[in-house]
């Protein structure tokens, strides 16, 4: 069964890959969904092999962006990190209404700030020490552009 959270996250990759442009190619409608749990990417464009991360964030407002987004695993972002291998980002931001936004920030524009590790899950939970992360989103927020 599909979580509130699982379908927030479909919405805003189905967004991304239904209305943008591959960043590299230009191609309108090559964007494609990875399958689910596929580390660090969510989208891939199958005629270049371009490569992204898409969040998708509930939001009151649309057109300003949260302090913080949650990440997925630490674990994967930090050893790609450590070889200098950063995704673009593409962020949607939801309303209660669904009216959606949709952000982008190339990975040239990322920093190591702006990615903070949260604290392992304990181990009385049911995936113990498994650790994620935080997008600090006011450490980048001057380099997003709005695509929608």
């Amino acid at each position: 069964m599909v979580t509130v959270r699982q379908a927030l996250g479909t919405f805003g990759e189905q967004r991304v890959v239904q209305e943008c442009r591959c960043p590299k190619c230009k191609r309108v409608k090559t964007l494609v969904r990875l399958p689910p749990n596929f580390k660090c990417a969510d989208v891939i464009c199958d005629f270049c092999g371009y490569l992204a991360q898409v969040k998708t964030s509930s939001t009151k407002r649309i057109d300003r962006m949260p302090k913080a987004i949650l990440g997925a695993a630490w674990g994967p972002q930090s050893a790609r990190m450590g070889a200098a291998i950063y995704f673009p980002l593409y962020v949607v931001l939801v309303d209660p209404l669904e009216q959606y936004s949709i952000y982008y920030l190339s990975a040239d524009l990322q920093t190591e700030e702006m990615f903070k590790p949260r604290k392992p899950l304990s181990e009385n939970a049911r995936r113990a020490g498994w650790q994620g992360f935080i997008y600090d989103m006011q450490a980048v927020e001057d380099r997003l552009v709005r695509l929608r």
